[in-house]
């Protein structure tokens, strides 16, 4: 990788190490990681259990910090960051989906999808209205005042979706988004992240199924801690 480059890509990480210590050893997880994604682009980072695709995903959303190394996310120096900052970058920056959805039970979909607007400080009539097309366009305008529990696991990751897109973050970062779905609602969350990259949106999707992986524009595949395109 080309260090001019870093400026230019959505995210560039040169020469990434880290481990974590297991009694008095430390063991290493990731060895020598570079890795690029362009603005716009639809990359699955592809690798089985242990691989250290879950390391790599928690430093890509700033949940975890590298030991070595440079990462720029949006031309920013992500590895020179105090916490406070990166918690400032995960919040602003990624937009995260996860395999189990992470939604409040007590709150319908629409106070789901505008809780990290209302976070950030606006009121919630802002929130909410700043939120509509975002809703609109995943199909959920006719169930913003259901709860999680009326919704199939499909309609779930909608929500989700949409609680990462209202903040309008850099990338979307998502966590085996199907792991938790039917065939059928799998096909139809990864119809969705093509739909949304083709809008201009920047996805990294982090799973182990070579199927879902293949609806990415590009696979990078992780395995023992060694990344290979």
């Amino acid at each position: 990788m080309q260090e001019s480059s870093k400026s230019d890509s959505m995210i560039a990480m040169m020469n990434i190490n880290k481990g974590y210590m297991l009694g008095e050893e430390k063991v290493p997880v990731l060895h020598d990681i570079c890795f690029q994604v362009e603005k716009g682009e639809f990359v699955a980072i592809l690798g089985p259990s242990g691989s250290g695709k879950t390391t790599l995903m928690n430093i890509i959303g700033c949940m975890d910090v590298l030991d070595e190394g440079s990462y720029f996310l949006d031309g920013q120096p992500i590895h020179e960051m105090p916490e406070k900052r990166l918690n400032d970058v995960r919040n602003k920056e990624i937009g995260f989906i996860f395999q189990n959805y992470q939604l409040i039970s007590t709150y319908n979909i629409l106070q789901n999808i505008t809780m990290p607007l209302i976070v950030r400080g606006m009121t919630t009539k802002e929130a909410e209205e700043k939120c509509m097309d975002t809703i609109r366009l995943l199909g959920l305008d006719h169930r913003m005042k259901h709860k999680p529990s009326e919704l199939s696991g499909g309609q779930k990751q909608r929500v989700s979706i949409a609680r990462a897109l209202v903040g309008e973050p850099a990338v979307l970062l998502a966590d085996e988004p199907t792991g938790a779905l039917d065939s059928n609602s799998g096909k139809d969350v990864l119809k969705l992240f093509k739909d949304l990259n083709d809008m201009g949106h920047t996805i990294v999707m982090i799973t182990h199924d070579l199927n879902v992986a293949k609806s990415a524009g590009r696979i990078v595949h992780i395995v023992d801690g060694c990344l290979k395109e």
